[in-house]
């Protein structure tokens, strides 16, 4: 490949990430070009972003939909394959440079596993692959000298104060959350909230998966597993304090005792342009943050006997094993229960609570192993009354 240009296959590129993941190569033409483009079911919207980018090819999940897809792309030349086993063959073409799996959930883990050993870097959005395969996707990486860029704004938080100071060692590193739209409330008050009050988000616009976590702080509870493995810590080491402004990102703490923070307006693009631009700062015309439009920035203690599902992450995180796999597919039910009014706000953690105690637990899981826990744990969770 003799072009200068990061060649980029984005991974769910009609969600909330992979929207904004074009907006910013749109910005840098001159940097990125745009490879591969997939989607599971919006075959309207990847039609219409193909049309725009002209990618090499372009996947849907839905194989129904390859009619349409194939119908409306053969004429620009633009190669269109369909379903799961599809993700997992384009992320290894040769004229790949960097995978962003910006997928939502468990669905992501294969295709990164496929891009890894492919031996392509990733911008890492999907947090459910560390969560669920921390370990594997960590060697796997290892032995293949692959680069994993967080994308999350916190892990590139921590990233970006991390530059310059990889041989000194961290003493602690601090994950900042917003609280969400229930900061504050009662477990009283949370028995009768809505989807739509989850949905609100006070800060950040994110698709319906997260913003129900960030709701509940399961979001923090995978950030906070996530941060064990891309940064080598031990559970002891990650602390979570709740921010609402969502200005100061999150911070590391090194021996010596001094701090330093990554801070800016809540914007996603930010995080999505440093790990596509890694090691280049490039220009944008991001808002300005100001420090006078928020002359207070506060801080609390997260409140995890309220919000369980925090608690519940860590205790996933100490036991390790397959536990984490195990709490991750147990929430991705419970979001999918809750959003379709089949149970409460709070019944999410005892639906993951239940299913931490009743699945088996495996201390060294295989690839194989990771699956047939996720299938358990989905069995179990869709059983839950």
């Amino acid at each position: 490949m003799t072009s200068e240009k990061k060649h980029i296959a984005i991974l769910g590129s009609t969600g909330s990430i992979g929207t904004q993941a074009l907006e910013v190569i749109s910005s840098h033409q001159d940097k990125f070009e745009v490879e591969v483009l997939t989607a599971g079911s919006n075959a309207d919207l990847l039609i219409t972003q193909a049309k725009t980018f002209r990618p090499n090819v372009v996947v849907i999940g839905q194989e129904d939909l390859y009619d349409q897809v194939f119908g409306a792309l053969d004429p620009l030349d633009i190669k269109v394959y369909a379903g799961n086993n599809a993700l997992c063959s384009v992320v290894q073409m040769d004229s790949i440079h960097m995978v962003l799996t910006a997928l939502v959930g468990y669905v992501g883990l294969k295709p990164t596993i496929a891009a890894i050993e492919a031996g392509k870097h990733i911008a890492l959005a999907n947090k459910e692959t560390l969560v669920v395969a921390g370990d594997l996707i960590t060697r796997l990486a290892q032995e293949k000298a692959v680069n994993i860029y967080p994308v999350d704004s916190e892990h590139s938080a921590i990233f970006q104060c991390l530059v310059g100071e990889f041989h000194n060692p961290i003493e602690k590193i601090i994950l900042t959350a917003s609280g969400g739209p229930f900061r504050g409330k009662t477990r009283d008050e949370l028995l009768h909230v809505t989807k739509k009050q989850a949905l609100k988000h006070p800060n950040w616009e994110m698709g319906a998966k997260i913003t129900i976590d960030s709701a509940s702080l399961m979001n923090k509870g995978l950030e906070v597993i996530e941060a064990k493995w891309l940064f080598a810590l031990r559970p002891e080491q990650i602390e979570v304090i709740v921010h609402p402004q969502s200005i100061i990102h999150s911070l590391v703490q090194f021996e010596d005792g001094s701090m330093k923070a990554q801070m800016g307006l809540p914007d996603m693009k930010l995080p999505i342009q440093y790990a596509l631009g890694y090691p280049e700062r490039l220009k944008s015309d991001f808002p300005r943050f100001n420090f006078l439009d928020y002359p207070q920035l506060t801080f609390e203690q997260p409140d995890m006997d309220t919000f369980r599902n925090l608690k519940l992450a860590f205790e996933a995180l100490d036991q390790g094993g397959n536990m984490p796999c195990i709490l991750n597919a147990a929430n991705e039910v419970a979001v999918e229960k809750f959003l379709k009014d089949e149970i409460g706000f709070l019944e999410m953690s005892d639906l993951v609570a239940d299913c931490m105690q009743k699945v088996s637990f495996l201390k060294s899981p295989s690839y194989e192993d990771y699956v047939r826990s996720d299938e358990e744990s989905r069995r179990f969770a869709n059983a839950y009354k």
